[in-house]
């Protein structure tokens, strides 16, 4: 028994452990004041400094006991979190800032940026590298980003939503891997990399280089050019549908939702979807914006299938590089644990949502959710403010990085490309022409009842007019 919880007492194990707290927080976000604790927009109240007290009480608790558990030092470790945290607190309320928001510029940049600045402007003093811990932090933020991955958001956008994300995943992570390989960018950073370009930017990102073992500073570096290139692609990707959607239809529902579905498919953050789907085809509706944060949404669930994958590839290579037939103990040895908290995290909230346990289940979006992506942000933005502590700038600008951003660039272009195809495909001919069969269905039904009812009342006037005759034969 003392050898099973040894076991446990890993990074990874340890990791789950002290995470269902902020799950458990997250679940129950209904019942805690506003919601539960966020990070404010504003720090002129004592309302938002009472947030950054809860968060800031949140996290050193989960620091500490995780430390604890590890077996590692905890002298020094309240001041050296203090400092993380005021840094990755700054990051967070720049991104809030509504010019900043609406670029689609997340926490995570910023917190790369500051980190970076501090250690390459600065020498790092001892006491600031006890909290220094990106790869725990990452990983606590992973386990919490699962609760906000549901499976309501795939039967939002029905078979032809789900089909477009499974085609498009796996076509353009394969053409990225393909071209970054190519480009002699090593394997762990073209895994980081094609998750990035296909399924969600940053979030895919973080969880496929956990499961990769890619390097924190590529990493960071990945993340830094998916959040750079977002920016021109809110604008190009309205005015791309706008000119060239209307060549190939006429119907204004279809323009939009083969927009929507393209810009939901190419555009690598949530909040720069929403942004960029906004601009197309709005003199006809809000159709495009819907349908792109649905499509955005379900592709956004596979970034758990995705993991498993390249855990269960990497379970099938040895120490050099030589291949081997997988096996469950190989897949269990180098599977990364922490996955298995995300994927149990979505699926707990997901049947807490489609049973109504959560209070606001009919809302579209969860107070429980909301708070757990809270929690998920914020513990990124602590790691990466570690990664950027732990970065030199000439690591950056290496070839090997430059090499990484040709294969980006190269697959956005594929992914552009190859996602319009799919989208006018789904959603400009396959979905139009079941709406049609359907409606032919329907009107088939209606025919048959008709006739019926035309049967039924002759068959009722044949009786009410063979009614006398019949009476006088009984008399």
């Amino acid at each position: 028994m003392g050898n099973f919880f040894k076991k446990l007492l890993v990074e990874d194990w340890v990791v789950v452990i002290v995470s269902i707290p902020l799950l458990l927080l997250a679940a129950f976000a209904c019942a805690l004041p506003g919601g539960g604790p966020s990070v404010p927009s504003t720090l002129s109240t004592l309302g938002a400094w009472g947030n950054i007290g809860v968060l800031f009480a949140i996290a050193l608790a989960i620091l500490f006991v995780g430390n604890k558990l590890l077996g590692r030092p905890l002298r020094g470790l309240l001041v050296s979190f203090v400092a993380v945290f005021a840094v990755a607190l700054l990051a967070q309320w720049v991104a809030k800032i509504d010019t900043i928001k609406y670029y689609g510029f997340e926490a995570v940049f910023f917190s790369v940026i500051f980190g970076l600045i501090i250690r390459n402007c600065f020498r790092i003093p001892e006491w600031l590298k006890p909290a220094i811990q990106g790869e725990f932090f990452i990983k606590i933020g992973v386990v919490c980003l699962g609760a906000t991955i549901l499976f309501r958001d795939v039967m939002k956008s029905g078979s032809v939503g789900l089909v477009q994300a499974l085609i498009v995943v796996c076509i353009v992570w394969f053409f990225a891997y393909f071209i970054a390989r190519r480009l002699k960018v090593d394997r762990a950073t073209a895994m980081t990399l094609s998750s990035g370009v296909s399924i969600c930017g940053v979030s895919a990102c973080i969880t496929a280089a956990r499961v990769a073992g890619t390097d924190d500073r590529k990493l960071s570096y990945i993340v830094s050019v998916v959040l750079i290139i977002v920016v021109p692609m809110i604008y190009l990707m309205p005015w791309l549908a706008e000119t060239v959607i209307p060549l190939i239809t006429s119907d204004p529902v279809v323009q939009q939702e083969i927009a929507g579905a393209w810009i939901g498919g190419t555009i690598d953050t949530t909040s720069g979807v929403a942004a960029s789907s906004e601009m197309a085809f709005s003199a006809h509706g809000d159709l495009a914006n819907k349908t792109a944060v649905i499509v955005k949404a379900t592709q956004n669930v596979l970034i758990g299938v995705v993991a498993f994958f390249i855990a269960l590839y990497l379970s099938t290579k040895g120490e050099g590089g030589e291949s081997r037939r997988p096996s469950l103990g190989i897949v269990w040895e180098k599977f990364p644990k922490f996955i298995l908290g995300f994927v149990a995290a979505s699926l707990v909230f997901s049947l807490c949502q489609s049973n109504g346990i959560f209070p606001d289940a009919a809302e579209s979006k969860l107070a429980e959710t909301s708070l757990a992506k809270t929690f998920s942000t914020f513990f990124f933005s602590l790691a990466f403010v570690c990664i950027g502590l732990d970065t030199r700038l000439k690591d950056i600008v290496s070839k090997e990085n430059r090499n990484a951003l040709y294969a980006f660039l190269g697959a956005q272009c594929f992914n552009i490309v190859a996602t319009f195809a799919v989208a006018w495909l789904l959603f400009g001919v396959v979905k139009p022409a079941l709406s049609s069969d359907e409606g032919a269905a329907d009107n088939a039904a209606v025919s048959v009842e008709l006739k019926a009812d035309a049967l039924r009342i002759t068959g009722d006037m044949t009786t009410r007019q063979a009614e006398p005759f019949g009476d006088l034969g009984r008399n």
